[in-house]
């Protein structure tokens, strides 16, 4: 695959400050919290044909007209994001997904205001026939990775299926030992009881490779992020994986679902069809939420939807994620999911 030469182009986002005014005063005061997000970005595609792939949609002469300069304004959203879930400090540890190559991410980092803030790249190439494909983000100065790959998600019957690998990385964080998973699950495409089996597929491989941790350190501390494209109510999420509420006191499984409480309230990340869903998600050990060691602030889950995010929603009343297109008719907006975020805190000793 030949990369198209380019003249280098500084973009710049003048109005970016003002857009981070309003979160300053939210900012948490602890130095040493840190934040973690995750962000399904929306079809975030260069403007190269990939013959590997069914990339047509998104090119110049494709259904959706991708213009360079249309995918410049989408680095800019995306990088304004997620400076502004950052809240005046920015994310330790970014998750990503439908993101379609190595290349996009480094145009993200080298071509947008995140450039020089000492983030740097995992990513590995998933056989999704789209390219799309999962990734993270980390800032050098407090993540320091021991190892990563990529763990494929094989359907037993049918040799056929192609889709996102889960992401794992293992590091130092906060002094303390992290797995991190960064998922996108096989989407509701063609029906949500025909596609089940496929999300529970990712579940059940997902949840293989937390028991194995567990097997060999039952005090793992472990993260989950990602787009599961099932809420926390869906047996995928629940039962299969094992992912339970934060409130239950006599939880038995080793997951908890930071999400649950407020996808019970209505809240989401994702609006279809005139209704919240929130199936963008966090999921820990029992673990992270213990204070000895690196663990979650509590109640620091949370969507972050700010006015410039939203627009009025003209079909069902209420707002919206301003989105990329609407169908095939480009609008300019950021993504059709919201970002969401936790934060994590270090250890509480006795001295």
């Amino acid at each position: 695959m030949n990369e198209k030469k380019k003249p280098p182009k500084r973009n710049s986002c003048p109005f970016l400050l003002l857009l981070l005014l309003p979160w300053l005063a939210f900012a948490q005061p602890e130095q040493e919290l840190q934040r973690i997000l995750f962000y399904n970005v929306e079809n975030f595609f260069d403007t190269d044909d990939d013959s590997r792939t069914d990339d047509e949609e998104f090119l110049p002469s494709g259904l959706r007209l991708w213009t360079w300069e249309r995918y410049q304004q989408k680095q800019n959203r995306i990088a304004q994001v997620i400076l502004a879930a950052g809240e005046g400090k920015l994310p330790l540890v970014i998750g990503l997904c439908e993101v379609e190559n190595r290349r996009v991410l480094d145009g993200l980092l080298e071509h947008t205001p995140l450039k020089d803030q000492g983030y740097s790249i995992v990513h590995k190439e998933s056989p999704d026939r789209r390219g799309i494909d999962v990734a993270l983000l980390y800032r050098r100065e407090g993540f320091r990775p021991l190892s990563y790959r990529a763990i494929p998600l094989v359907h037993p019957a049918d040799t056929s299926f192609r889709t996102r690998d889960i992401l794992y990385l293992k590091g130092i964080l906060l002094g303390d030992t992290l797995h991190l998973f960064v998922n996108h699950w096989p989407s509701k495409y063609g029906g949500e009881r025909p596609t089940q089996a496929l999300r529970a597929l990712a579940a059940t491989v997902l949840r293989h490779h937390t028991d194995s941790l567990y097997s060999q350190n039952p005090q793992s501390r472990i993260l989950i992020m990602g787009d599961f494209n099932d809420s926390p109510f869906e047996k995928s999420v629940s039962e299969v994986l094992g992912a339970g509420s934060p409130a239950d006191k006599r939880i038995k499984t080793k997951l908890v679902n930071l999400a649950l409480p407020l996808a019970e309230k209505g809240k989401g990340s994702l609006k279809y069809r005139g209704r919240w869903e929130l199936i963008d998600q966090m999921i820990v050990s029992t673990s992270l939420l213990d204070s000895s060691g690196v663990h979650v602030a509590k109640g620091s889950f949370r969507i972050f939807s700010p006015a410039f995010l939203l627009e009025k929603d003209e079909t069902h009343l209420g707002v919206r994620p301003k989105r990329t297109y609407l169908g095939y008719r480009y609008h300019g907006g950021f993504s059709d999911h919201l970002p969401v975020g936790v934060d994590l805190l270090p250890g509480i000793t006795d001295d």
